[in-house]
């Protein structure tokens, strides 16, 4: 049996005894490692705790007993304890060394990511809207002239193939194209003239071609090269619609147009000429 429990003084302790103790030295090195597990007699167990006891600070205050009651929550501090904010990252960083918490969302740091295919796209439409100076109905975007645009660090970028060699019109086109695009605030655009593949009528817009019809411009058809090397041309009038035609001159008003005349209805008109 062991000895009865020993019982707490009943003197009220002396006030503010304890105020001025030290902190303790409380940290991972000040304890021993966890005891084995082993059978060990009384003696050593008590020799054990002994020493893991002398890591702790001494009472710096003469006479103050450890039944003498004080909030120690102010005074127990680790000696090598961080003085930082808690570590906020997902993960530990690399040697395991805190580092700053990232940036909350919404901050400068975090921008969206830029959408050139919407900025490409309302590019080509604007450069695609402008007129053909010599037939202002069409666009360079029914005519076919417009090949491509491209967005880069530089700018903008478009690329324009004439309808033939030499066509005094591409000098217009492409200040039309600059003026269009620094108007709309997407800056000035570097023109490009695009010799191969050399422009086919094949790449004129069906809408374009009834276009040229309504204008009273007989539209081209389409296979042009097949047709060219193989086939004769049967241009059917834009006025009536009769395919009794024949061509009067190899070029009409401009040097891409043919002038026929209409053997039914008796009327000269334009024909954009196959390419």
């Amino acid at each position: 049996m062991g000895g009865a429990a020993r019982r707490r003084h009943r003197r009220e302790p002396a006030a503010d005894r304890a105020r001025a103790r030290p902190a303790l030295a409380v940290h991972g090195r000040a304890l021993f490692q966890r005891r084995r597990r082993a059978r060990d007699d009384h003696v050593r167990r008590r020799d054990r705790s002994g020493r893991a006891a002398r890591h702790l600070a001494a009472d710096a205050v003469r006479g103050v007993r450890s039944r003498d009651a004080e909030n120690a929550g102010g005074r127990l501090d680790a000696e090598r304890r961080a003085r930082r904010s808690p570590q906020r990252a997902s993960r530990p960083s690399a040697h395991r060394a805190a580092i700053h918490a990232a940036h909350d969302p919404g901050s400068d740091l975090v921008r969206p990511p830029s959408n050139s295919e919407a900025l490409r796209a309302n590019a080509w439409r604007i450069a695609g809207a402008v007129p053909d100076p010599e037939i202002p109905v069409l666009t360079i975007a029914d005519l076919g002239v417009l090949r491509d645009v491209r967005v880069n660090d530089a700018g903008i970028e478009v690329d324009i193939t004439p309808t033939y060699c030499g066509c005094p019109a591409m000098t217009t086109i492409a200040l039309e194209i600059e003026i269009a695009l620094e108007k709309a605030g997407l800056g000035r655009p570097t023109v490009k003239t695009v010799l191969s593949p050399a422009w086919t009528t094949d790449w004129m817009s069906d809408e374009g071609r009834a276009k040229l019809k309504d204008y009273g411009i007989a539209p081209p058809q389409k296979g042009a090269g097949r047709r060219a090397l193989f086939g004769v041309e049967h241009v059917a009038c834009p006025q009536c619609g009769s395919t009794d035609t024949a061509a009067i001159a190899e070029f009409g008003s401009t040097a891409c147009k043919a002038l026929w005349r209409c053997n039914a209805c008796r009327e000269p008109f334009d024909y954009f000429k196959c390419h």
